[in-house]
């Protein structure tokens, strides 16, 4: 795991070599073990790199790094975990160079020597993020892994640089870098939380979706990514060939998870992992646990607020698993501490608000070991999420009401009255259904209530801005998710976790972890995204996914093979904190000092009349979904006043 940055550019005014200095150790929290620059003159191209040691600990996986030939040169983000199949195929065929060392890099290089770069992407299985120069053909190729694991970010500034880098702080720390907000990207950020690929939210940079590649000439602006893996081509041969919703497919399934467990331990330092007590977690440890001769080291943080915390669960799971168990309680103050890094930390706006529990159980990760296996991605391809199922029951409900029906309903059970009456009636449920509250459960049945149609249904579930063109200010919303073509299903719940998969996936839960692990140095490795994981996924029947209301069928039969059943069954609880009190209560100074009337209108990125308005709500506990729409601006804002600095280079680079 490492970072990577460079750029393509003729202007001699600067220090090339100074300039990829400073672009890599703004990144320096990516690979603080080894740090390499490379610079072709001819060509104006600059490559810079910073390592974080996993594979080969030598100087033999120093980047950058050549090919055999010299043909390539290359930086490279990620690990493959195929590479060692990779290196026999090519000894097997004859065309393995004398090899330097044993790193998956020198893998990489091979492989694109002896198949070409385009035919050797799809056969790597991993998280990577590559940039390659070919000395031969006079072209940079970037390259992001098939699920976007690993970001990529690229873009024209100044009329003809190149700029690219794993995270936008490297790209500041070039001279060209415009520094101009992308409005249209804002909008899409308050709808999603968090900005799709290929947007960014500056002007000029996208980041690479995943899958993709692109290819860069010196002196041509014009840029083109296309895909090399497509998950659209693997569910229409996944339909082609199912599989029976049968015991055998289950033993097939926990083979190959066990495989891609076993290859994501392979490294030259200590490895744990995550354990939040749920499902994915608990069975990527139990496989962990199944093949290593020492208890697995496992992770996990909990809350003082019980509704938040799933630590009794882990531990418990990790004492019937024999792991060596490091637990967290965290005191809210721990959580309130970190809100104000977190745009250092994520350099594009993001505001989900599990990024303070991730951040948290990586840097007490970090402490004992430098790779964690995580569970991340079983809910999208296994049908683990909750919308999946409440899309089901409600979508059967509904359908049969005219529309001016449905949306009388919605309007009463989204009003402030009704509101008002369940925050006094909430307290009162079971303990079970107060994580959630009722308000807020309700908000999403009348959500359910004024849509037209699934996939109006689908984007009304995954928003939180419904109508952000009118709260940004000159913002025009790319199609974002509504753009995505998909394959026709006869479930909507697998188009649910179709969209998902390539939308929520890359830029929510993956940004997350990326950029709360590679905060404090840690590789996170995550078994569920190897492609052959995937596409068996897609061979099986939903029915194999979700069922009776019980999502994820297929890896609660395998993880009761390890785990007893009672340790596991309960309702899902996710990540979360309680932003609800927070924002009432601790951070209420600072909320209005960010979302302060003068200053949303000196600023002129929101409207200051919803604003205003969303704070009233909040104010009077009578938030709903103002709740998250003011988190949501209130990022921004913070992301804002720690980018000031990026506006003012772009605005001195512009003058």
């Amino acid at each position: 795991m490492c970072g990577i940055a460079g750029f393509i550019s003729t202007d001699g005014s600067h220090s090339p070599e100074d300039i990829l200095r400073r672009m890599t150790t703004a990144i320096e929290h990516r690979g603080p073990d080894d740090a390499g620059l490379w610079f072709d003159a001819a060509h104006g191209i600059g490559l810079g790199h910073r390592r974080l040691s996993i594979i080969d600990l030598s100087v033999a996986g120093h980047q950058p790094m050549p090919s055999a030939s010299g043909r390539y040169q290359m930086v490279y983000n990620g690990e493959i975990y195929n590479h060692r199949l990779l290196r026999r195929e090519l000894e097997d065929m004859g065309k393995a160079p004398a090899w330097r060392g044993h790193s998956d890099t020198e893998v990489i290089l091979a492989a694109f020597e002896a198949w070409g770069i385009e035919a050797a992407l799809p056969r790597l299985n991993g998280m990577f993020a590559i940039a390659v120069w070919d000395r031969q053909r006079g072209v940079l190729t970037l390259a992001c892994d098939p699920f976007g694991e690993k970001p990529l970010y690229y873009g024209i500034q100044g009329g003809r640089t190149l700029l690219f880098g794993s995270e936008l702080k490297a790209l500041y720390a070039h001279p060209a870098f415009a520094g101009t907000i992308n409005r249209d990207a804002l909008a899409l950020y308050l709808r999603h939380n968090y900005i799709p690929a290929p947007h960014s939210i500056w002007e000029g940079i996208a980041k690479l979706e995943p899958g993709h590649s692109v290819e860069i000439r010196p002196n041509t602006p014009a840029m083109t990514a296309k895909p090399y893996w497509a998950l659209y081509d693997v569910v229409e041969r996944a339909r082609a060939n199912p599989l029976p919703d049968a015991p055998e497919t289950v033993d097939q399934l926990e083979a190959l998870l066990m495989d891609a467990v076993g290859l994501r331990m392979d490294a030259d330092v200590p490895v744990g992992a995550f354990l939040s007590g749920g499902i994915d977690s608990s069975l990527i440890t139990a496989l962990m646990q199944a093949q290593s001769s020492r208890p697995v080291k496992t992770f996990t943080i909990g809350f003082e607020d019980p509704k938040f915390n799933e630590a009794d669960h882990a531990r418990a799971i990790a004492a019937h698993l024999g792991t060596e168990h490091t637990e967290l309680v965290a005191r809210p103050q721990d959580a309130l501490d970190l809100i104000t890094r977190l745009p250092a930390i994520w350099d594009e706006p993001f505001s989900d608000s599990s990024q303070i529990p991730t951040f948290l159980v990586s840097q007490l990760t970090r402490q004992h070991v430098t790779v964690s296996l995580s569970g991340d991605a079983g809910d999208e391809l296994f049908g683990g999420y909750n919308r999946y199922i409440m899309a089901q029951r409600l979508g059967s409900l509904t359908r049969p009401f005219p529309g001016p029906i449905r949306h009388l309903a919605a309007a009463g059970l989204d009003s402030s009255v009704t509101g008002a009456i369940l925050r006094t009636v909430g307290p009162m449920l079971p303990k079970a259904y107060r994580r959630i509250p009722l308000h807020d459960r309700l908000r999403k049945v009348a959500e359910v209530l004024r849509c037209n149609g699934p996939d109006e249904l689908y984007r009304r579930l995954i928003s939180h801005d419904t109508t952000p063109d009118a709260t940004v200010l000159g913002g025009h919303e790319p199609a974002g998710v509504a753009g995505i073509a998909h394959p026709s299903f006869d479930d909507f719940r697998e188009t649910m976790m179709y969209l998902d998969t390539l939308s929520y996936l890359p830029g929510d839960i993956l940004a997350k972890v990326d950029r709360a692990s590679m905060a404090v140095s840690l590789e996170s490795r995550i078994p569920f995204l190897d492609t052959r994981v995937a596409e068996f996924a897609w061979r099986l029947p939903l029915s194999a996914k979700l069922k009776d209301g019980v999502g994820k069928r297929i890896l609660r039969s395998i993880l009761y093979r390890h785990v007893p059943q009672a340790l596991i069954d309960r309702p899902k609880m996710g990540f979360g904190v309680p932003l609800a009190m927070w924002l009432a209560g601790p951070l209420r100074d600072w909320r209005h000092e960010l979302l302060a009337p003068t200053r949303i209108a000196q600023e002129g990125y929101f409207d200051p009349g919803i604003v205003a308005q969303l704070q009233s709500q909040v104010d009077t506990g009578l938030g709903g979904a103002a709740i998250y729409r003011t988190w949501d601006i209130m990022m921004f804002q913070a992301w804002l006043d720690e980018h000031r600095g990026a506006l003012a280079v772009g605005r001195r680079n512009a003058a």
